[in-house]
């Protein structure tokens, strides 16, 4: 009775879900097109600065004349991309390092669990900061910054179900059949041990968009005029009064892009839950 009480708002709720995959394919899709979609070259300056919303300019134009629309459709491209290899990075690293600290224990799975444990009692965003502030601003450096703090939940993640894992009888078939440990850990362990990283990443991807928006607004971010939504939110916060386009536009695709990301992730977790 319980289970079905449960699963019935879960059920109703599915439009919402099938909304947020629908948008983010629509933001990706855009962001493909972009060169084909934008209306200017995003990085031209004009002396049609300030000017609202037209035929000529969907979404008006900034400060320096330069289309909000196509700087949008290239600031997409740009967070989609950081945010990809921001949670991506730290989850083929933490898998590494995760997976053979959980299958060979040791002095590693010691170590693995002492980093873990300091870097999970510290201020994540604290140390996103520090480390950009210490490596100076530009896409490499937030990608080592998000790498380096990143990785910690995946080892775990993946070191906790490797050892799971590797207790199954099919393991301990892979060794009568006389395979090594690499070939074991490689084909039979590692993909049964993926998926709880899988669920994370969707999350983990909602989180490294709001790092990399904020990051940027406070000029942490990406090179100086490149196209980031949060260096659009950053340039119009002194026009918000009289230009209120210039912040709103960006600011509600990167709600729309995070809300969707962390939709699909909540369905990802409903799926765990349930097998």
């Amino acid at each position: 009775m319980t289970a079905a009480v449960t699963a019935a708002p879960r059920r109703g709720f599915a439009w919402i879900r099938w909304s947020a995959a629908g948008l983010l394919a629509l933001v990706i899709l855009a962001a493909v097109l972009a060169p084909l979609l934008a209306t200017a070259d995003p990085a031209q300056q004009t002396l049609d600065q300030l000017r609202p919303p037209s035929a000529a300019h969907p979404l008006g134009t900034d400060a320096l004349g330069r289309d909000v629309l196509s700087r949008l459709l290239f600031a997409l491209r740009t967070d989609l991309l950081l945010m990809a290899f921001a949670a991506g990075l730290p989850m083929l690293v933490g898998t590494v390092i995760g997976a053979v600290a959980g299958y060979y224990g040791g002095l590693l799975d010691v170590a693995v669990r002492w980093v873990a444990d300091i870097f999970q009692a510290l201020p994540v965003y604290v140390l996103l900061i520090a480390f950009v502030f210490v490596l100076g601003p530009g896409t490499p450096s937030l990608l080592v910054a998000f790498g380096a703090l990143g990785w910690v939940v995946y080892a775990r993640l993946i070191r906790t179900e490797v050892r799971r894992v590797r207790e199954r009888d099919y393991i301990s078939a892979g060794y009568l059949l006389g395979l090594s440990h690499t070939a074991v850990l490689v084909r039979h362990v590692l993909p049964n041990a993926l998926r709880q990283s899988l669920v994370y990443l969707t999350t983990d991807m909602g989180m490294a968009l709001q790092g990399i928006a904020v990051l940027s607004f406070f000029g942490l971010g990406v090179e100086p005029g490149t196209p980031e939504l949060g260096a659009m939110v950053s340039e119009a916060q002194v026009f918000l009064r009289s230009h209120w386009w210039l912040a709103a536009f960006p600011g509600l695709v990167i709600v729309i892009l995070g809300s969707s990301v962390a939709a699909l992730g909540d369905r990802w977790t409903e799926r765990e839950e349930a097998v």
